[in-house]
């Protein structure tokens, strides 16, 4: 019988510590946010639910109130002081400057959207001050063995238009790993790496031009429903947040 009473409490102890290391362990800035933690900036989050993540959370957006909070930050660009023309294993892993410009890495963002429901807002602003958004009620990242496949839809224009919901269904494409559709390797000839088609109707990921540009077609961080194919952002931010 002690025996019995000692198995039972030694159970509670250990399910009690697995609860206490899932508070410790928020998967995205969701979790963050829920946990007290209320201003935006640089924490650890475990999407895989082992290895810590180093991440960009955005706590307050220019949205409505139901879209503050939590916010992961998933690419980022605001200064062209981190180079985005990245061969496919970074773009697998990620890189860049969380305290400036980065990438997430397409493998946490599978982690993070496989089995959970998110969001997608997308952040621009020009050179003139001029700020707009496009959000998306639903954004997921298929895995790697399927090229890192992109799934968005749900579209809403905070004044930007949509140049995003062409790329819906198209694998990952970098300068060495080109899995479009186009005949040419839309990364090689657009100096980016993005989810293309044939080729882009937004180059985030593109060469940061500093405003408008028309001496190469189409190269620069563009969102073309916005300014055009020759008119580079000032700052433009993709980010996620987790929907019930």
């Amino acid at each position: 019988m002690a025996m019995m009473v000692f198995l039972v409490i030694l159970l509670v102890v250990f399910l009690m510590s697995g609860c206490s290391q899932n508070v410790d362990k928020p998967v995205d800035c969701s979790d963050v946010y829920s946990s007290g933690k209320t201003v935006s900036g640089i924490y650890s989050i475990y999407p895989a639910g082992d290895i810590p993540v180093w991440v960009y959370c955005q706590m307050i957006s220019d949205g409505n109130d139901e879209d503050k909070g939590g916010w992961t930050v998933i690419q980022r660009r605001m200064d062209g002081s981190v180079n985005f023309y990245q061969a496919w294993h970074q773009y697998k892993r990620g890189f860049g400057n969380m305290e400036s410009e980065y990438w997430l890495g397409l493998d946490n963002m599978y982690q993070l959207t496989r089995n959970r429901n998110y969001k997608l807002r997308v952040d621009l602003e020009d050179f003139q001050g001029n700020k707009v958004f496009a959000q998306y009620s639903s954004f997921s990242v298929g895995p790697e063995a399927d090229g890192y496949i992109l799934h968005v839809s749900g579209f809403t224009d905070g004044g930007a238009g949509d140049s995003l919901s062409v790329h819906n269904g198209f694998m990952f494409s970098t300068f060495d790993k080109d899995q479009d559709i186009s005949p040419h390797n839309c990364a090689k000839k657009y100096l980016g790496a993005f989810w293309y088609m044939s080729c882009h109707h937004t180059n985030p990921n593109g060469w940061y031009l500093w405003g408008e540009d028309p001496t190469y077609y189409a190269i620069g961080n563009v969102w073309s429903s916005w300014k055009g194919y020759n008119v580079g952002m000032k700052s433009i931010s993709m980010k996620i947040k987790r929907v019930s």
